[in-house]
């Protein structure tokens, strides 16, 4: 996996300091200034999370975690989609047992996901998990909390409250009249208190919701309320048709505002999708550069060409070559050069020719059955 965004910073006050993204790969140097709400940094494997590293893109496996070939081969193929720390169910001892066999294939950071059994956390965190995460709606009494906070501060690791809205505490439900952006942010807040009043400060924190607007605004209260990491998500956000417009509406809001240190675009489906789709909201904020970006205009009257054929082709090449590189394919001279010139490679495509284009500077022209080939060869030439 390429990590091609480098990041430094420089003190803007107590609470925040500017982030400045310079991507690399980009001839022309873009970079972009956002404030970022300033959080302490927290170590997962050899990932970080937090403080001034580069936002990270988690995923989820959907395997039975037993079945420890298939959820070794669906982790490899999310390493190899840029996945950077990967989340497994542990519902039962079976599980937890089967962590070291697939921890020992992998080369990303394992986290567990524990629900309602305090005494998976614990083996899970003695068979060599990288991070726990557990709700704090279903985990249960202090005394099961702190024995697994008393484990992975042996071994450790962080431990994430992720609080849900579906399973948020009936007490707050019942004070708050409902789920409401108040009662998730009293239960994570609770839960810091808990945690640090049991001397252990290794967290991650998660509020996440199926409703949007909720989520932002809880996200928004725990930013300006503590400095612990936070891991966004929209959770149940659906199939990857309006999963991903759902995630990147309340994701990129959030990111757009400074707030977020990891991210998992939760879809029905192949996870594969969620760490793609997780990238490509890093990049629409210029916070990541992994990989292509496409930008293809929407095709009108003017247009001559199958646009729409020709961009599926190129997607489906270039996500195998992993270059940090901006293709533009266009359907007329109105979009062409001009519109995309600071794309690094392009086509502005006309009546059976096109337009090939490098940095807004036009190379040759082209017939419209070497559109594909010419432009995925010059591609290839890039870097």
């Amino acid at each position: 996996m390429n990590h091609v965004a480098f990041l430094y910073t420089s003190s803007k006050g107590s609470g925040e300091h500017d982030v400045h993204v310079m991507l690399a790969g980009s001839r022309d140097n873009n970079t972009t200034t956002m404030k970022r709400h300033k959080t302490k940094t927290i170590k997962v494997g050899k990932i970080l999370i937090g403080g001034n590293a580069p936002i990270t893109v988690q995923s989820m496996t959907n395997t039975k975690t037993e079945d420890v070939k298939g959820t070794v081969d669906q982790i490899r193929k999310l390493e190899d989609a840029g996945c950077e720390i990967v989340r497994i169910a542990v519902p039962s001892l079976e599980a937890a047992k089967v962590i070291p066999k697939i921890k020992k294939a992998i080369s990303i950071p394992l986290v567990a996901d524990i629900h309602f059994n305090y005494q998976l956390a614990i083996k899970a965190v003695e068979a060599g998990a990288n991070k726990i995460r557990i709700n704090p709606g279903n985990i249960g009494s202090k005394d099961k909390v702190k024995q697994i906070l008393r484990a992975a501060k042996a071994k450790g690791i962080p431990v994430r409250i992720g609080v849900n809205a579906g399973s948020l505490e009936k007490k707050l439900i019942q004070k708050y009249d409902g789920i409401t952006t108040e009662g998730l942010v009293e239960s994570a807040i609770n839960h810091i208190h808990l945690f640090e009043d049991f001397g252990f400060n290794n967290i991650v924190l998660s509020v996440k919701a199926s409703n949007v607007p909720l989520t932002i605004e809880a996200n928004r209260i725990l930013s300006s309320r503590t400095d612990y990491p936070l891991h966004l998500g929209i959770t149940e956000s659906g199939t990857p048709h309006f999963g991903i417009l759902r995630s990147a509406v309340g994701i990129g809001a959030l990111l757009a505002e400074g707030i977020g240190d990891t991210i998992r675009v939760s879809l029905t489906g192949d996870p594969i999708q969620e760490v793609r789709a997780g990238y490509e909201i890093l990049k629409s904020l210029n916070l990541r550069r992994l990989g292509p970006t496409i930008i293809s205009c929407p095709t009108c009257g003017r247009t001559h060409m199958d646009i729409v054929s020709v961009v599926e082709k190129i997607e489906e090449a270039l996500p195998k070559m992993g270059k940090p590189i901006t293709v533009a394919i266009m359907g007329c001279e109105v979009n062409g050069p001009g519109e995309a010139k600071e794309a690094d490679i392009g086509i502005a495509c006309g009546k059976k020719t096109a337009l090939l284009f490098k940095k807004g500077k036009v190379i040759r022209k082209i017939k419209e059955e070497e559109v594909i080939s010419s432009l995925l060869s010059e591609i290839k030439k890039w870097g």
